[in-house]
Order: structure tokens, then C-alpha cells, then sequence
């Protein structure tokens, strides 16, 4: 089995559902419809939860996940080594859900995300939060972030503060660019999450992700 099909699989296609509803609450905030591509679309849960904003769907992924849809249209590629296989400026909404960190190439990476999106259009991409305090604490104590230690390598191998990727939406020509996060995080030393009130008050430092939305000049 080639490496990258074996390490997408080993995600099984899915990440935390406080995570699909934040991204998919940005997009609506700002009134984005149409084609969405969910770049590393796993299961397809994104389409779930953001199905009343998308008039079409193209999933990508390394591999083609169990759990998917029958019906849903996936483009299988390695995006280490390969573009995403759509013509220039095919969406409306270009989603990147817990994607950015598994690559090697994060800045080649957003190119791609943009080159797909329409004029007008919205990317949006979520990675783990480096600025938490689960993941301050752990780089303190142990020297790396809780979600790129040995047991998440070669799994997880790029880890970004939410300053890199702000920047790197703005190299690539997207504008409005925004932080923000899912207010939704696990207490350290335990596998309980902080109170949704707390995290709410308190998002970069009690969130497990974070996201970044950005448009593409019109």
C-alpha cells in the first residue's frame, strides 16, 4: 500500500464535530453558496453539516474513505507531490478541514486552494491550535505540541500558528483574511473538555483548532 494512502487511513476521515460546525457557521455568517470542494474530505461529514450552503460537491482525498457516500463524487490524489485535480477557479467554497497539518508543503498547499476558488469565493481551512494552553503547556513540559508527538508522526507533520496561516492566505492574493476558533478543547491531563461557556469566553486558549477564512478578491 503506498505510505500516503496508509497514513490517510489511519485518520479515518474524520475529525471533531465542533470543528465542521465552526467552519460551516463562518461560511454562513458570510453568506457563501454554491460548488464546494472539501479538500481532505474524508467520510464527508463537512458536507453534512454545510450541505444547505453547497448547490454542488467535489470531495478530494488522498484515498477514497469507507464511510463516504456512494453517490459523492471524490478525486483521489496525494496532495504532496500532486495539484488538486480541478481547473482553475471551480467553487464557490473551498474547504480544508483538519488537512493543512497531514502535508508537507502548507504555502504550496494554500496556492492550490486558491488557484481552485472563484473570484468572490471562500477558503476556509482549520488545522490544530498552537496557541492553546493544552499545547503551550506541552511545549513547555515536553518539548512539542500535544497533536505532532511521536504517536501522531508521520500523521501529523506540519504544525502552524494561526499568524502562519493568515499569512500564507495573504501571499496567495486571498483577502479578509480571519482567525478565529471552535471554542472547544480538552482540559490538560485529562480526556474531559473545558465547559462551553468557559471556551467560549476564553477561545484561543481553551480551543483545540483553529480556523482561518479568507475571499478571493473579486
Amino acid at each position: 500500500m503506498d505510505a500516503a494512502v496508509a497514513r490517510g487511513l489511519v485518520t479515518r476521515g474524520s475529525s471533531e464535530d465542533a470543528i465542521y460546525v465552526a467552519a460551516a457557521a463562518l461560511l454562513r455568517a458570510r453568506g457563501a453558496r454554491g460548488k464546494l470542494v472539501d479538500v481532505g474530505c474524508g467520510t464527508g461529514r463537512f458536507r453534512e453539516e454545510a450541505g444547505d450552503l453547497a448547490s454542488g460537491y467535489t470531495g478530494v482525498d488522498v484515498v477514497r474513505h469507507p464511510g463516504l457516500a456512494p453517490g459523492l463524487e471524490c478525486l483521489t490524489v496525494n496532495l504532496d507531490i500532486d495539484p488538486i485535480p480541478l481547473a482553475a477557479e471551480s467553487a464557490e467554497i473551498v474547504a480544508a478541514i483538519e488537512t493543512i497539518e497531514h502535508l508537507e508543503n502548507p504555502r504550496r498547499f494554500w496556492r492550490e486552494l486558491a488557484r481552485v476558488v472563484k473570484r468572490g469565493g471562500w477558503v476556509v481551512v482549520t488545522t490544530p491550535n498552537q496557541t492553546s494552553a493544552l499545547s503551550l503547556l506541552s511545549l513547555a513540559v515536553r518539548g512539542r505540541f500535544p497533536a505532532f508527538g511521536d504517536d501522531y508522526y508521520p500523521i501529523h507533520c506540519t504544525a502552524l500558528l494561526p499568524n502562519d496561516l493568515v499569512r500564507m492566505a495573504r501571499e496567495c492574493g486571498l483577502v479578509d483574511a480571519e482567525v478565529s476558533f471552535t471554542a472547544s478543547g480538552r482540559m490538560p491531563l485529562t480526556a474531559m473538555h473545558y465547559p462551553r461557556l468557559l471556551s467560549r469566553l476564553f477561545p484561543r486558549a481553551l480551543s483545540d483548532n483553529v480556523l482561518v477564512i479568507a475571499r478571493k478578491h473579486g
